[in-house]
């Protein structure tokens, strides 16, 4: 079963969640939009799934509620910052819009984070770029569950990245993805639901090939594309988390099943405006002209629509809002208990 929620009232649940648990409003609010909005787009793997979680550390005293982020080192175009054991959609977001301030300034410039936490979706990240009309990076180390090309024991985080590139009269550009087959978050959805998950994402413990979701979580994930997913995936780990001076695979502390250490993740964030190298009414132009180009493109046989980067998750984010967004019965549940411990009614 599902439930159809509004966008704000969910937001607004959420974000009194996270007061209670000792979070300042603005963060509060900060995290709670990463996990609606990841819900908009049909991500729910990254959503308010997560709620849960996130509560249960920040009340054993493993996220810090009210941190202290800090500068560690810096030029004009870079910066290192120590995120204080924050939540990772509060330390991400000032990471990202110090990187987009200092690129206001320059033209580029480049983030790294340490000493954070899970930070949601990606995505998230690099719409803030697009506002700004600028194109966006965003990029970080996970705990390890994904099995090396060739191996069968987790070894690399899905180590996702985002990148976003702003348009004109088409919507923005936005890819979002981990770098194995699926995104874990969506085999724990499954194993939540108690459903299968289709062959090829994961193997066992033993280096199996399995559809058990519950296997898989215990085994390993695997990398997109085989050796080309675990490249990117190398390449990500160097960039967040051993630029940054962070945890770095496969020591990374884990988000789930973890009761007593943190996660020191590493992020990176990038950003470059758009109009230090091109006029941006031109380059709008001629990103609008490569999207209807791709649209324009001949479809294979049983195929309605070539679909951009992104689309999917606008246009169901644009229905959400209209219509209410869905979510599953047992996350409806979860959430509903935890607002109880407080003392606060779910609205829904």
């Amino acid at each position: 079963m599902t439930t159809r929620v509004e966008a704000d009232r969910l937001r607004d649940f959420c974000a009194g969640l996270f007061e209670g648990a000792g979070v300042p409003p603005a963060d509060a609010l900060t995290v709670a939009d990463s996990l609606v909005e990841a819900d908009l787009r049909g991500v729910s793997s990254h959503g308010t799934t997560r709620v849960g979680i996130y509560l249960e550390r920040l009340q054993a005293g493993l996220i810090n509620p009210r941190p202290t982020v800090s500068v560690v080192r810096e030029t004009p175009t870079t910066l290192l910052l120590d995120g204080d054991n924050g939540l990772g959609a509060v330390v991400g977001v000032r990471a990202m819009d110090e990187a987009l301030r200092r690129a206001t300034e320059f033209g580029t410039a480049w983030a790294s984070v340490r000493n954070s936490n899970h930070f949601g979706a990606a995505a998230f990240y690099v719409q803030r770029a697009i506002a700004a009309r600028c194109i966006g990076l965003a990029l970080t180390n996970a705990p390890a569950t994904m099995a090396l090309w060739g191996g069968r024991t987790p070894f690399l985080g899905t180590n996702p990245f985002a990148m976003g590139v702003p348009a004109g009269r088409e919507r923005p550009i936005v890819v979002d993805m981990a770098t194995s087959v699926a995104a874990r978050g969506k085999i724990i959805l499954a194993a939540k639901k108690g459903e299968a998950i289709p062959p090829g994402l994961a193997v066992d413990v033993e280096g199996r090939p399995t559809t058990d979701a519950q296997a898989a979580l215990d085994g390993a994930v695997l990398p997109f594309a085989q050796h080309k997913g675990y490249g990117i995936a190398l390449l990500i780990e160097m960039l967040s988390g051993v630029l940054a001076g962070a945890t770095i695979a496969p020591t990374v502390g884990n988000l789930y099943d973890n009761p007593t250490g943190v996660q020191n993740l590493g992020h990176g964030f990038g950003a470059i405006r758009v109009d230090a190298l091109a006029p941006m009414a031109e380059f709008a132009d001629r990103m609008d002209a490569l999207i209807r180009e791709v649209r324009r493109s001949p479809r294979g046989a049983g195929v309605p629509r070539i679909y951009l980067p992104g689309e999917i998750e606008f246009e169901l984010a644009e229905r959400n809002r209209r219509e209410g967004l869905v979510l599953a019965e047992p996350t409806v549940r979860e959430l509903s208990a935890l607002g109880a411990k407080i003392g606060i009614t779910c609205p829904f």
